[in-house]
């Protein structure tokens, strides 16, 4: 049976107020689902994706990356699932080369977790237990991109950007709709250097929430102790990630080594990350690969590197590690990999497999 089947109000309402609670518009960690990273191809190498992103999922890691798709519409898709299947993650992409020079994607992200049993009604107005008055609810959130890049004059250089809609929904307690904005810019070089700068929620995204709580619930949230949430305003503050990619060539038969380091400079004050001040922190994660031509890859990646104190106050470094394996035939890309959702040490492990698709225009088609 599932953990979450033994959730109580207890553990509910404390979640609700901190995530949704009064007197703060800009939460240090505000729609972090969209942090998560997607596709199997990056996951395995660590998240570091941002420069040599050249493909449908380019409109999530950086839109500029959509000007390398070379085919009439490429379709990606990917299923995982966290802590032990109670929480789920979707993605669905596409992507359309309107030319040589310029690209559309569009991405439809949601991550959720269903069934959550609702015992805020399990006592009834004479004070008896009935468990008949238990249901269940969803607590899911959504993302829809909508990206367009091109090309620039500078050879190699290429400008994308995403709008972004945010949903969010606690069951029939809370839901919020957000908007954000995200650019990027990749640069490339011979096809060997590749450098990428991203920037998510580039205005800062709003989220506006609105809370509907019956008189009976709101009644349980003043008897344990909680403030009653208000509705209001989450505002998640900008982003920037920069990245640089490598790829060598390991003598003439296709077999080649790259790799990628990138940079999340975040602005919402100190994280316990490898590098962090009061005004920005920087978390570094970087990913390897070796392969031969576009047939076959093996991938390994590190990121979360953070320094955690122990029982004896001692601090080591821990870090997440990645592995990956994709393969491709006739356009047909698999990819594989195995990494979990955060602290090695805490989350459970995860295996995730992504689909690509690239498809040629349909003969009849005008």
């Amino acid at each position: 049976m599932h953990l979450h089947k033994y959730i109580i109000p207890t553990l509910l309402i404390p979640f609700m107020n901190t995530v949704f609670g009064q007197g703060s518009l800009a939460p240090k960690y505000s729609n972090e689902f969209l942090s998560i990273g997607l596709g199997a191809e990056a996951l395995g190498m660590g998240n570091a994706h941002v420069a040599q992103t050249a493909s449908v999922n380019s409109g999530y890691w950086n839109p500029a990356g959509l000007t390398q798709v070379n085919k009439w519409l490429e379709v990606g898709l990917m299923h995982s699932e966290y802590f032990a299947g109670i929480a789920k993650y979707d993605y669905l992409g596409l992507a359309h080369s309107i030319n040589d020079k310029s690209a559309v994607g569009f991405s439809a992200i949601r991550f959720a977790v269903d069934d959550i049993p609702n015992t805020t009604q399990l006592i009834d107005n004479q004070g008896n237990i009935d468990y008949d008055r238990i249901t269940t609810f969803t607590a899911a959130d959504y993302a829809f991109l909508f990206s367009y890049a091109r090309k620039l004059k500078i050879e190699g250089l290429s400008l994308g950007g995403s709008f972004k809609v945010v949903h969010r929904k606690v069951g029939d307690f809370a839901k919020s709709w957000g908007f954000g904005l995200d650019m990027g810019l990749q640069y490339q070089i011979k096809n060997k250097w590749k450098f990428g700068l991203m920037a998510r929620d580039v205005t800062s995204t709003f989220n506006a929430w609105i809370f509907s709580l019956d008189q009976q619930t709101q009644e349980v949230f003043i008897n344990t102790g909680n403030a009653i949430p208000e509705n209001g305003l989450e505002l998640t503050l900008p982003r920037l990630i920069l990245a640089g990619y490598r790829k060598f060539e390991l003598g003439k038969k296709g077999i080649y080594a790259a790799g990628e380091i990138d940079l999340d400079v975040t602005t919402d004050g100190k994280r316990n990350v490898l590098v962090k001040s009061n005004v920005f922190s920087i978390d570094p994660h970087m990913g390897i690969a070796f392969g031969f031509k576009e047939f076959v890859a093996i991938r390994a990646g590190i990121s979360n590197l953070q320094y955690v104190q122990d029982f004896s106050d001692k601090k080591k470094l821990n870090f997440q590690p990645s592995i990956g394996l994709g393969v491709n035939f006739k356009g047909f890309y698999l990819d594989y990999a195995f990494t979990d959702i955060g602290d090695a040490s805490v989350a459970l492990y995860s295996h995730v497999i992504s689909l690509r698709l690239k498809l040629n225009k349909p003969k009849n088609a005008k």
